[in-house]
């Protein structure tokens, strides 16, 4: 078995070994992996935090031994909490890193970071004000970054700079935590889901005060929530059927 780090901004996590293939998610600055399987061109991972699989490019990441890898597995994520931020090399080469980059690896990577950092639990009131940082951001399957970014990648992102642990897919998601009744019982931070015609959990998002939700949505955005769904306050229309709404802390 081999291990990786990544040591790029942003690296596209693909469903096949191609730049071609779709892009499934995407690997931040710092985050670590176990490699599956190894081609000339490409690597097929899964990554430490959530599991999730995929192939990246193998000129896009840098190698390291089980004993990095299962040190950086013990401890708590340092994460970069600024929109966008930068680290050093030795020789001042700048590398630009995003909301949510992993700050764990920077003595392996010999790079100096001078921003601001969260690696600790916060409380549950926090996650809004964090999602805010967000707002904006264009919708982009399988980003996890205010340049790009969609709905289940948005959740997942909100809930770990905060120190929470949650998987990357809205599905996955959705089978995490405790199932709410009503909207009424639900409290800022708890996840809203949304099914299509065919019953499959295909959106999420994050319920504030006073029945608004803030999601994903050609951007993120922030939408009135109702019995029904997500009624869009610019369509005048309900754009997703609700699901089933969970307290996942």
């Amino acid at each position: 078995m081999q291990y990786g780090v990544c040591n790029l901004s942003i690296v596209p996590l693909r469903l096949d070994p191609s730049d071609s293939s779709e892009l499934v998610s995407q690997v931040l600055y710092g985050e670590h992996f176990k490699v599956l399987e190894q081609r000339k061109n490409w690597s097929k991972i899964r990554l430490a935090f959530d599991k999730y699989e995929g192939w990246i490019d193998n000129k896009q990441y840098l190698e390291v031994t089980q004993e990095v890898y299962d040190a950086l597995d013990k401890e708590m994520p340092k994460l970069a909490s600024d929109l966008v931020e930068f680290v050093h090399d030795s020789n001042d080469q700048l590398y630009p890193i995003p909301l949510g980059a992993s700050l764990n690896c920077l003595n392996l990577l010999n790079h100096k970071h001078d921003g601001n950092v969260t690696d600790k639990v916060l409380p549950k009131t926090n996650l809004i004000s964090t999602a805010f940082l967000y707002l904006n951001a264009p919708y982009l399957w399988g980003g996890k970054t205010p340049f790009g970014i969609d709905c289940s990648g948005f959740t997942q992102m909100v809930y770990k700079l905060n120190g929470y642990k949650i998987f990357r897919d809205a599905s996955q998601q959705a089978k995490q935590g405790e199932p709410l009744s009503f909207i009424e019982e639900s409290e800022a931070g708890d996840l809203a889901f949304f099914d299509n015609a065919e019953g499959q959990i295909v959106h999420v998002g994050i319920i504030m005060n006073d029945n608004y939700i803030i999601h994903s949505h050609g951007k993120v955005r922030i939408d009135r929530l109702d019995h029904s769904g997500i009624y869009n306050v610019d369509k005048r229309t309900h754009t997703h059927k609700l699901r089933v709404i969970k307290k996942i802390i």
